[in-house]
């Protein structure tokens, strides 16, 4: 139990958000592109995609990870220590909101943790700038910081590799060390990565350690990206479709998918993954499955407890 009258730390857990549903789509994707209104083309083919899925659950997963971390953090601390909160980049409930509710609880310090296990200062930079124009809400005495990468951080990867481990238990003892398993990323400009290497390096970090840590054969994995953009410019290849076919000539029946950055359930997953991919599958003559992602299980959650508990070692 905190002290009476002491100020607890604030977490603020930030993920890029999404339209909730078709409606929200023109609203979301402008503010994706700095206000500008997207074409028509793209408003239609994500609306589209929302119809199929129903939609988004990404705003409710990432609310229901910030009330399992504050239990979490409750339990071991004691009420009052922490307060936490989750804030979108382009949508509600925004950043700046979620600061102002840390700052009316007491918070004076607040620590974000970007939903991504990798960090890159150019992809990512807009939630460092929208915390630290949040920060002015805190007083002159506050101070916010973003957590830094926690892609090999052990319970992370625990917690992924046990997803990966309920993925191939799906199977038959004797055929689990032959079924073939594709690590996924979202896909990137060329441009973007050139520009900074160390973001792919911390991915396959993460691709190595969970392959390791899920006893994965040699030749049993591949890797490839996911959810390339709308854009002309080169994206990161081999993408997840170009995969498939070569599997099932190798004579494999089914294909188990990993994604390695998505920590909840939305439009990447719920469409490009479970809609696009799987009907990709289908047609390559593959049985398709994908592990169960992150959302609030309690492996993950004490790992989110690992993050915040790794940027405050420095203060005590």
């Amino acid at each position: 139990m905190s002290a009476p009258g002491k100020a607890p730390v604030g977490v603020l857990l930030m993920t890029y958000g999404s339209a909730a549903t078709a409606d929200e789509v023109p609203a979301y994707l402008a503010s994706v592109r700095q206000g500008r209104a997207a074409p028509e083309e793209l408003v239609a083919e994500f609306q589209r995609r929302y119809e199929l899925i129903g939609f988004s659950p990404l705003v409710r997963i990432t609310l229901a990870q910030g009330q399992a971390l504050q239990e979490l953090l409750d339990a071991r601390h004691g009420p009052g220590e922490f307060r936490v909160e989750a804030g979108m980049l382009h949508s509600e409930p925004h950043i700046d909101a979620a600061v102002q509710r840390l700052a009316a609880a007491g918070a004076r310090r607040v620590v974000g943790v970007v939903l991504s296990p990798q960090w890159s200062p150019i992809i990512m930079g807009g939630y460092s700038r929208a915390i630290e124009a949040a920060a002015r809400q805190l007083g002159p005495d506050g101070s916010v910081s973003v957590a830094g990468p926690w892609h090999r951080l052990p319970g992370f990867v625990a917690a992924l590799s046990q997803r990966v481990t309920e993925g191939l238990d799906r199977f038959p003892p004797e055929q689990r060390p032959q079924v073939p398993v594709i690590l996924t990323a979202h896909s990137l400009p060329r441009a973007v990565v050139d520009r900074e290497p160390e973001y792919l390096e911390q991915i396959m970090a993460t691709v190595d350690a969970v392959v390791e840590a899920a006893h994965l054969r040699p030749g049993q994995w591949r890797f490839a990206y996911q959810s390339a953009g709308h854009s002309p410019e080169e994206w990161l290849k081999p993408d997840l479709k170009d995969l498939l076919p070569s599997i099932r000539e190798d004579g494999h029946k089914d294909v188990l998918v990993v994604p390695v950055q998505f920590l909840a359930d939305h439009l990447e997953i719920l469409y490009d993954i479970d809609i696009a991919a799987r009907e990709e599958a289908d047609e390559a003559g593959l049985n398709f499955h994908r592990i169960q992602l992150m959302n609030t299980m309690p492996a993950f959650i004490a790992a989110l407890a690992e993050v915040v508990s790794r940027e405050l070692e420095p203060a005590t």
